[in-house]
């Protein structure tokens, strides 16, 4: 459900986000609408929260996992 096809794909969805959350947190006093929409976009791109994220990662790996058992 929260798992992606590819694993770099799901990767690169998480360094995304967690350079928003960095760039949010450090201009929040500078630019407090920016931080906000910020947020907004690394849970966007998270697709939830980070243990959604985190459990879709787990779903990826089982899966390629899975894959990799059956050929």
């Amino acid at each position: 459900m929260f798992g992606s096809a590819l694993l770099g794909a799901h990767l690169m969805r998480g360094a995304a986000a967690a350079a928003l959350l960095a760039w949010a947190i450090v201009y929040q006093t500078a630019h407090p609408w920016l931080s906000l929409g910020a947020g907004v976009a690394a849970l966007v791109a998270l697709r939830g929260c980070p243990m959604c994220w985190t459990v879709g990662l787990v779903e990826t790996l089982s899966q390629g996992r899975r894959d990799s058992t059956i050929r």
